[in-house]
């Protein structure tokens, strides 16, 4: 029985000592690089990190880093919690030390909230220490210019550079470049379009940046905007022209078509009255039409005899040749010329 024992003793400590040299094997290294750097890392955070499969090589080197960086708040349980939600470990570390350096107000929570919201927080570091300068408007958009036209109509074409920072306050959920430049270019459009004169801002285009700047555009964004410089203003088409042009071409069409109009109603009057005089000429033809008839009748009933028939038709004689010879001496006075 005592043969047993030992045995089983035996192979215990075999499978300890088996276990005990795999670990030092797989994990020795690691260990005494840690201690010889006096940061605290411990076999069982070791063995736990290959039992939920980190990379236990990436998480001491990091917090080594850190350490030595003098951020000794970061914990290996922050840096293995950060890897299992597929964080970028490395660059959150590079950007604490970089944020430290410089003295910037930068946590491990809100680097590691930037780093899993997308954005490169290395990146918004630097540009937090070295300030970015940005073309407005893009040219990457296809358009060089900002154009705006002043009051008094001359257009002008404007190229400004924008220097900004990060805010990393407000980096997460901050509204991104894209915003920057357009709100920089409705602010350009805005403060030309309040010149009285193309002249002025020509003059002083200092001005556009402050009142630009007075705006506050980089509100609710990612940036601070530190100055807004024009670095070109160019004059172009003389707009206020060529509105009014387009405005005195379209009132002229708009009074030919009403000059049109009432010609067309003068027409349609004209063959209206033609059309009622030869309905009253008709009436006339009609009434003469019944002038026989009457005279039939008087002769019937002896109310008209055959000398005053007579008489009636030497008048008529008379004055038709009466008319007729008016008409020739009309003709002889106008040159002869009939119709004249």
């Amino acid at each position: 029985m005592t043969g047993w024992i030992w045995i089983v003793l035996g192979v215990g400590a075999g499978i300890v000592g088996l276990v005990t040299f795999v670990i030092v094997v797989n994990f020795g290294r690691l260990w005494v690089t840690a201690y010889s750097a006096k940061t605290q890392v411990t076999w069982w955070e070791l063995i736990g990190m290959m039992l939920r499969r980190v990379n236990s090589g990436v998480i001491v080197h990091r917090k080594i880093q850190a350490w030595k960086a003098g951020l000794t708040d970061v914990t290996t349980t922050d840096l293995e919690n950060h890897y299992l939600a597929s964080g970028r470990v490395a660059n959150v570390i590079q950007a604490l030390i970089s944020a430290h350096r410089a003295k910037l107000p930068l946590d491990f929570r809100m680097a590691c909230a930037i780093d899993l919201a997308g954005r490169d927080i290395v990146d918004a570091v630097q540009t937090s220490v070295n300030p970015m300068v940005i073309d407005c408007p893009n040219p990457d958009t296809g358009r060089t210019t900002i154009d705006a036209i002043a009051k008094d109509g001359i257009q002008l074409k404007v190229r400004a550079r924008v220097t900004v920072r990060t805010n990393i306050q407000r980096l997460v959920g901050g509204a991104t470049q894209e915003t920057v430049v357009a709100r920089v270019g409705e602010g350009i459009v805005s403060a030309i379009g309040s010149a009285e004169t193309h002249k002025a801002v020509l003059e002083n285009p200092d001005e556009i940046s402050k009142a630009v700047l007075n705006k506050g555009l980089d509100a609710n964004t990612a940036y601070e905007i530190l100055s807004i410089d024009i670095a070109d203003i160019d004059v172009g088409a003389n707009i206020g022209a060529r509105l009014q042009a387009d405005q005195a071409e379209a009132d002229k069409k708009r009074f030919q078509a009403e000059a049109e109009k009432r010609r067309a109603l003068a027409i349609a009057l004209e063959q209206e009255n033609r059309a009622k005089v030869e309905e009253n000429r008709a009436l006339v033809v009609l009434a003469e039409s019944e002038v026989p008839k009457a005279m039939a009748d008087a002769f019937r009933s002896g109310n008209l005899g055959i000398m005053d028939y007579y008489r009636m038709q030497n008048i008529q004689a008379d004055t038709g040749m009466r008319d007729h010879i008016a008409g020739k001496e009309g003709e002889a006075e106008d040159g002869g010329k009939p119709g004249a």
